[in-house]
């Protein structure tokens, strides 16, 4: 009998202790994902999560979109949140109906746009709540809006309207007319125009951050 709650007690403790380093674990993933706290200056952004800055540099080395205009397009989609959703109505308050659109994550990529971005760059296991992923598809995106309309790397105002409309959409030219569409896109482009004279003035600081943060294997 002693033996027996001796066993118990020793399992108890053991349990205790497990749900304990999952509470920690969950925390610090919590934190990890959790929306910069002045997400308007890109410097505290990158002070808050220095590993954005990393993935946000390799989005632009491998698509194009220099890195503070991909961060304004995520700033302006989803608030640095990763795992939002388009808002849905509910019938008589308790029957959920269909949401607006399929986008999710923090570049609010849609389904269609993302099984095309997985097929094409064999990312089976990437995820929309992954900052890297969302950053790559971003610059993917706006790298096939290069290609196939015309519109510069530098062009943020341009390249939100194809990345909004779609491409077929900004062929039509149709958002021409579209006012409040514009406005937006005015104001990622305003946000990116910002970043990218914060980054100017901070940069340095994340140049040599992470395991090979040291020179000469620094981003230069």
């Amino acid at each position: 009998m002693a033996l027996s709650q001796a066993g118990g007690v020793g399992t108890g403790r053991l349990n205790a202790a497990r749900l304990a380093a999952l509470a920690t674990v969950l925390l610090l993933a919590g934190c990890a994902s959790a929306p910069p706290r002045d997400a308007d200056n890109i410097c505290a952004v990158f002070r808050q999560h220095p590993d954005w800055y990393d993935d946000a540099k390799d989005a632009e080395k491998r698509w194009g979109t220099p890195a503070h205009i991909l961060m304004a397009f995520v700033r302006h989609e989803s608030g640095y949140r990763a795992r939002v959703r388009p808002d849905r109505d509910w019938f008589l308050g308790i029957i959920p109906l269909p949401r607006e659109s399929s986008a999710y994550g923090y570049a609010q990529a849609q389904d269609p746009a993302w099984e095309e971005y997985r097929k094409e760059t064999g990312g089976w296991f990437k995820g929309r709540s992954d900052m890297r992923d969302a950053l790559d598809f971003v610059g993917w995106y706006n790298h096939k809006s290069h290609e196939q309309l015309g519109i510069s790397y530098w062009d943020p105002k341009r390249l939100y309207i194809a990345y909004h409309e779609g491409r077929g959409g900004y062929r039509s030219g149709k958002w021409r007319g579209k006012k409040d569409l514009l406005r937006v896109a005015d104001r990622v482009d305003h946000r990116a125009r910002e970043y990218g004279a914060q980054l100017k003035r901070c940069e340095d600081e994340f140049k040599c951050d992470g395991f090979f943060g040291f020179w000469p294997l620094c981003r230069k």
